[in-house]
């Protein structure tokens, strides 16, 4: 029977020496989104149902764009961080590497493609 002790089986395991980082980054996001959100919700909120050439005229001012480029920018970023986590817990191997790929470049794209309609909008 062998007797070990919880720091001698954790030895040589190693750590990702970026859990703090992680973490740190994810409540940033969440808390700016907490105020991003209700800000996108109250100045995208107005638009809806609204002519087109009404809603391009609201979106040419800085505010509205600004505020959804910036939603669109925190909640993609903090997607794809709590995405990698849940596949860095319940999928392993090589497969955890391709999805996390895979998740990182759709995050990317869809913010790249919302950046786009909003810059096409605003400009």
């Amino acid at each position: 029977m062998r007797y070990l002790t919880d720091r001698k089986r954790a030895m040589g395991m190693g750590s990702a020496k970026t859990g703090t980082a992680h973490f740190w980054s994810m409540k940033v996001s969440s808390v700016a989104l907490l105020i991003l959100i209700p800000l996108f919700v109250f100045t995208f909120g107005p638009m809806l149902g609204a002519p087109h050439e009404e809603v391009l005229a609201y979106f040419a001012h800085p505010f509205p764009a600004i505020v959804a480029a910036l939603t669109l920018i925190v909640g993609f970023k903090h997607f794809n961080e709590g995405a990698q986590t849940m596949i860095e817990d319940y999928v392993h191997g090589t497969t955890q590497k391709i999805v996390i790929i895979a998740v990182t470049c759709l995050s990317y794209g869809a913010a790249a493609t919302g950046l786009f309609a909003i810059a096409k909008i605003a400009l």
